[in-house]
């Protein structure tokens, strides 16, 4: 073999290999892309107002959903925490807003999509409601008192 044949033969083996390596790494971060998409609803969400945010996790086949923090959590009259103090059932009137459960039997409904019902601390009362996964960063809240519905969007709280 000549000096140019070797160097032919070299230069091909190189390019060979930059290729196999140029496909893993395209195959990694497809991989990376793919797993991104899949990511469900659980974790932290900010509200669109950006004054709560809602830890979202896993119950048995459905979604619960808690209040985990909040942008003004003293409350200005009281100087004290913030309370379900709209809620009707005077039992639960002193429990935290922080902490506070959102969703009531939130179970599957279709594909990245959950219904049953949320509870609304501004005016103590629970709504129909669902919730969809438009995609990784991003869940449609949507809720509906009687033929009457409102939505908004959540996004992914950074971490």
């Amino acid at each position: 073999m000549t000096g140019s044949s070797r160097m032919r033969n070299d230069l091909r083996s190189a390019r060979a290999s930059i290729s196999w390596l140029a496909l893993i790494v395209v195959l990694l971060f497809a991989d990376d892309a793919g797993a991104a998409t899949k990511v469900g609803p659980f974790g932290v969400w900010l509200t669109r107002a950006g004054d709560a945010r809602v830890h979202l996790s896993q119950c048995g086949s459905g979604i619960c959903g808690k209040i985990v923090w909040l942008k003004q959590p003293i409350d200005s009259a009281t100087g004290q925490p913030q309370t379900d103090d709209k809620n009707s059932d005077p039992s639960l009137k002193k429990r935290p807003i922080i902490g506070l459960p959102l969703f009531v039997g939130m179970q599957p409904s279709a594909s990245n999509a959950w219904s049953g019902q949320i509870y609304n601390a501004d005016d103590g009362r629970h709504y129909s409601s669902t919730i969809t996964q438009i995609d990784p960063a991003q869940l449609e809240v949507r809720g509906c008192a009687g033929a009457l519905c409102g939505s908004e969007i959540w996004t992914r709280a950074p971490r």
